[in-house]
């Protein structure tokens, strides 16, 4: 039986699986609102009063010369994961093929990450004949190592600046574990030390991961780390500018656990602006509103991004024509 078509129309999802996304939406600006509310009450003002305050007191200017350029680079090198594992799996792609691929899919990532992920395996199955299953196998691998190096990153975090983060991050070294014992059992499967399904390890939608060495995991959660890196330091220097205090080894244990938030499909990732409050309670409209920009900002100027190399990939794909 041959694999499904990957570029194939699917049926459209059901209304609930639609909805859930606005559904959490809802719920966490809900949330947010009671919290703001409550803060501005014990100011003798109201929401919007002391939201406006909390913005009009940022230096924009500070804040986007800090934004822009590390933007850029996030481009830069998500651009190199993606170039680095398709060329180790798919086809052998020059790196600056691989920017406009990258660049157009931010487009579609305003409404969820992995979606673009998708829209990269059917941009390459279109433009260089890589079968769409194979490159999708990529995009998961991309996926499963960003896993590994978040839990990574968060636990040399956790373990550096343990006496200053909430109590809820004492969970943070038993997920470790749980991750490196699912990793190691994970290439052993890949590897064909477990027998058990083996006819699942042959499917194509697995082709990475079979053919995947532990040390090449190892290299896209290195080539990964610079941007986690650089965020560290451009998150603290612009949450300063927003009125509240943090050190760069504070940042270094919860930007990873707000990236997993940012990864639930949710508009505007307002999963992981409520975990900016959660994190900092003291300082509910300053990390509001900081999660608020900071989300947004970064999505909609990865598009921007996009829009520079729209063209380019039109023409690559579709001719002269549009």
């Amino acid at each position: 039986m041959t694999a499904a078509d990957p570029t194939a129309p699917r049926p459209a999802p059901p209304l609930w699986q639609r909805a859930l996304p606005w559904l959490v939406t809802l719920l966490c600006f809900a949330w947010l609102y009671t919290r703001i509310e409550g803060a501005a009450e014990r100011q003798g003002e109201t929401a919007a009063s002391y939201l406006l305050q909390v913005f009009a007191s940022v230096s924009w200017g500070n804040w986007l010369a800090l934004m822009i350029p590390y933007s850029a680079f996030f481009f830069l090198v998500d651009s190199t994961v993606v170039w680095r594992v398709v060329t180790w799996f798919n086809a052998h792609v020059p790196w600056t093929g691989i920017l406009p691929i990258r660049a157009s899919a931010y487009i579609i990532s305003i409404v969820n990450e992995q979606v673009g992920k998708g829209a990269m395996a059917l941009y390459l199955n279109r433009r260089d004949g890589v079968p769409g299953w194979e490159v999708g196998s990529s995009m998961l691998f991309i996926m499963f190592c960003e896993l590994l190096y978040l839990t990574f990153w968060a636990n040399v975090g956790y373990w550096i600046a343990a006496d200053t983060l909430p109590a809820q991050f004492g969970l943070v070294p038993w997920i470790g574990v749980g991750v490196l014992v699912l990793f190691l059992l994970w290439v052993a499967y890949f590897r064909g030390a477990i027998t058990t399904g083996a006819a699942l390890r042959e499917r194509p939608i697995l082709k990475a991961f079979r053919e995947a060495s532990p040390l090449r995991y190892v290299i896209v959660a290195a080539l990964r780390s610079p941007a986690l890196l650089g965020a560290v330091v451009v998150y603290t220097l612009a949450l300063r500018l927003f009125g509240v205090e943090a050190s760069f080894f504070d940042m270094l244990g919860v930007l990873p656990v707000i990236f997993f938030a940012a990864a639930i499909p949710t508009p505007m990732r307002a999963a992981a602006i409520t975990i900016w409050v959660v994190l900092f309670p003291d300082n509910e409209a300053q990390l509001s509103a900081f999660g608020l920009v900071m989300h947004n900002f970064f999505i909609f100027f990865n598009a921007a991004i996009g829009l520079l190399f729209l063209r380019r990939a039109n023409r690559e794909l579709f001719g002269q024509t549009r």
